[in-house]
């Protein structure tokens, strides 16, 4: 029995040695793995709130004008503290029952919170253009304009609060500022148009 099993043996380790040495000669000829030296792609950098201004100015149709003013409005929006974000949701739920002396409490202390913050200002003065307290709107919308001097929806509210009170001249200037920054803005060109000739005289 011994005699039978040598051979055996033997042939199951050649058999094996065999194996291994074809492994390692087509290891040898196989090509060597490719490796690449692209870089993976770094996450694009956010859209500076300048960017987007430029944009609005340069736009060539409405709708990307639109788009463009709804991002820049959603920037403008965000105060940076929750608890004035809060105060300014609550104030937009008491306007929309027309509780506009508590929409103008909170607002009162969201821009308390944020004196910094060009659309607490901004919001205020509606409200106060609600209660037809046409003083306290201009005061707050040139506050907003002190703070974010491109803030189109304030030159145009001042436009409508200057027109309302028949001082065109003012009113057309507030127009024009805003026409500079949102040239699609809607309805503004025809309301510049219906006033230069009151202001700038009419051509010959």
């Amino acid at each position: 029995m011994p005699s039978q099993i040598l051979p055996r043996t033997f042939l199951k380790a050649a058999l094996v040695a065999a194996f291994c040495v074809g492994d390692v000669t087509l290891a040898r000829a196989l090509p060597a793995p490719r490796t690449t030296d692209k870089q993976p792609e770094k996450p694009r950098a956010a859209i500076s709130l300048d960017d987007l201004y430029a944009r609005l100015k340069a736009a060539e149709d409405d709708a990307e004008a639109k788009g463009i003013a709804r991002l820049i409005e959603q920037r403008l929006g965000r105060s940076g503290s929750a608890t004035a974000d809060l105060l300014t949701e609550r104030a937009r739920q008491a306007m929309s029952g027309q509780d506009f002396p508590l929409a103008v409490e909170l607002l009162d202390r969201a821009t308390t919170l944020e004196p910094g913050w060009s659309e607490g200002w901004n919001r205020r003065a509606t409200v106060f253009w609600l209660l037809k307290d046409h003083d306290g709107a201009i005061t707050d919308l040139k506050r907003t304009l002190v703070i974010e001097p491109r803030h189109y929806e304030a030159w145009a509210a001042l436009g409508r609060i200057y027109l309302s009170m028949d001082e065109k001249v003012r009113a057309l200037e507030a127009f024009r500022r805003a026409a500079a920054l949102y040239p699609r803005m809607d309805k503004l060109q025809s309301a510049i148009d219906r006033l230069a000739p009151d202001v700038d005289g009419r051509d010959l």
